[in-house]
């Protein structure tokens, strides 16, 4: 099976998964499957394996971590009025930046991408403090599918490689 096949039938197959759990077990605990599928691609677009997992989990969960402080700042920034919000955002959004030079949190897009997902979560109606923990479990669980989906489709790969007539014998 090529790594393509392979790699098309476990997001599939995954994907599935991943949406049943938010809409059936894991339904009750105000979940985003959105939020676990941007996860899920940070962790290709981060280049797989453990950078993936990192760029994924810690750099989009900090991000998410940043915003909810942006936001909690913006209600005490209240006296700035319609600057409260540009500046509460510009400094959490350098604060992703510097944070960085850390190597758990590089990967400075997913950082953006966490930021980004804990505005819209309150947008769904819920406060910064609600907002943290729903949106780091989405973060953790989709990280997760991509790091299995990645494993899953080395392995699918592999495994019929090994089957190819010819692989492996003596010439």
């Amino acid at each position: 099976m090529s790594k393509f096949v392979a790699l098309t039938l476990v997001i599939g197959v995954l994907a599935l998964i991943d949406t049943w759990l938010f809409l059936t077990p894991l339904a009750n605990m105000h979940l985003f499957v959105w939020m676990s599928f941007i996860a899920w691609g940070v962790h290709f677009m981060a280049g797989g394996k453990m950078g993936g997992v990192k760029a994924s989990a810690l750099s989009m969960s900090f991000g998410a971590v940043v915003g909810m402080c942006a936001a909690l700042a913006i209600a005490q920034m209240s006296s700035l009025g319609q600057l409260a919000a540009p500046l509460a955002v510009g400094v959490g959004a350098a604060l992703i930046v510097v944070a960085s030079k850390v190597p758990l949190l590089e990967a400075i897009p997913a950082g953006f991408y966490g930021f980004a997902c804990i505005f819209a979560v309150m947008g769904a109606t819920l406060a910064p403090t609600q907002a943290i923990v729903p949106t780091v479990v989405s973060i953790l669980i989709g990280s997760a599918f991509g790091y299995v989906s990645e494993m899953l489709t080395d392995m699918l790969a592999k495994k019929d490689i090994a089957l190819e007539p010819g692989v492996g014998k003596p010439a």
